[in-house]
């Protein structure tokens, strides 16, 4: 489970808004023994925060804390998720006495600055170097052998095309919450990665081979037309075939459906499972193909494309789109972890188009509070609507 995922289920656990859904989750997550310990850890530093806002005897309390998480160190992991309900039981109970003896806290916290994290665009070599990709830098990318096969140029990595090359090797791309990035492949295809998103690819295509990438998260595709060798995105449960086209993938482990947005030209997409089989989907232009990946069944429709490919020039745009959908996005191009408290807005759908490149996560809240007076408080980069 990714970690920004964790943290927003702790967060929610800890300020006592965990649907059953969440506290399962969790309980998943803990089976695995390392985690005990980081969770461990994660309610001290929450904790910390929290009384780090108010005054009174806070060094009585932590010493409390930390007494009581010390008490049960040898037999942690036999108690395993009932010790941490207790732990983040008396956590909760702490940090409601720090609002209690400051009750203007929620005041200052609102004009704090929203910190969104910052992570880094990484590339995977093929013999497993990491390097790390400076945004509106300039770098050469290298074989095993020392020779060029790629550059950087800001935020484009272009591949060159080199017929002579017999051995099929990849790269993977990393690209974090907060940024995008764009990747133009030896023949040519061109894909647009969005926050949060992981591409494998080849650093050559070879002759002879179908043209293959793997997909964690979402791409927009302007796929270079060569009828002898199909494009084939792989998104670990669906394939999606094409010759050429241009399209929009969105694939996050926790979304429920894989869905592809066709614009132009025509493509295929069959479990991967049964890929070879006649149970495909042909899609045609407007339409959005979903894939459940638990019911393991398609769905389609007929959609203003625009609106699933509008992230691609720095926009986000919403129409009758759930507060928890709009929620999910401003998370991954902001990278900042949202806590809605407020279970109405869960019911409610919502219009917005945001310019993600000259609008800051700070203006977005600020709009949806003038337009729809949803109220919240901030610390760093953990927003609270209430």
């Amino acid at each position: 489970m990714p970690p920004s995922k964790i943290e927003k289920l702790l967060i929610k656990y800890v300020s006592q808004s965990a649907t059953s859904q969440d506290l399962e989750s969790l309980e998943l997550w803990l089976k695995d023994s390392p985690n005990l310990s980081l969770l461990k850890e994660y309610i001290k530093t929450q904790f910390a925060i929290q009384m780090s806002m108010n005054d009174p005897d806070s060094d009585e309390i932590r010493e409390r804390l930390l007494k009581e998480m010390r008490k049960d160190k040898n037999v942690f992991q036999k108690r395993r998720f009932r010790s941490v309900l207790k732990y983040a039981a008396i956590a909760v109970f702490f940090v409601s006495l720090g609002y209690y003896f400051k009750n203007n806290s929620f005041a200052e916290k609102n004009i704090e600055p929203i910190v969104p994290k910052e992570d880094l665009i990484t590339l995977q070599l093929e013999n497993g170097d990491i390097e790390v990709l400076a945004e509106n830098g300039t770098s050469q990318i290298l074989n095993s052998k020392g020779k060029i096969v790629g550059k950087q140029s800001g935020n484009s990595l272009k591949y060159n095309g080199n017929k002579s090359i017999k051995q099929l090797v990849h790269n993977t791309i990393t690209v974090p919450y907060g940024k995008r990035f764009d990747i133009i492949l030896s023949d040519s295809t061109q894909i647009y990665l969005n926050s949060g998103s992981k591409l494998k690819y080849p650093v050559q295509f070879l002759k002879g081979r179908q043209r293959q990438v793997f997909l964690e998260g979402e791409a927009f595709f302007e796929v270079a037309h060569d009828s002898e060798h199909p494009f084939l995105v792989n998104t670990q449960e669906l394939g999606i075939e094409v010759l050429g086209t241009r399209f929009n993938v969105s694939n996050y482990d926790e979304d429920q459906d894989t869905d592809v947005v066709l614009v132009n030209g025509s493509l295929q997409l069959g479990a991967l499972e049964n890929l070879d089989s006649d149970n495909r989907v042909l899609l045609k232009p407007g339409y959005k193909a979903s894939f459940n990946k638990s019911e393991k069944n398609f769905s389609a429709e007929v959609v203003n494309t625009s609106v699933y490919t509008s992230w691609v020039k720095g926009q986000i745009v919403f129409r009758n789109s759930p507060f928890e959908n709009i929620i999910q996005k401003l998370e991954r191009h902001y990278n900042v972890i949202i806590i809605n408290n407020n279970e109405v807005l869960s019911y409610e759908t919502f219009n917005a188009t945001i310019d993600v490149e000259t609008e800051g996560i700070e203006q977005v809240l600020d709009y949806f509070n003038r337009i729809y007076e949803i109220e919240y408080e901030i610390f760093n980069n953990k927003i609270i609507i209430n």
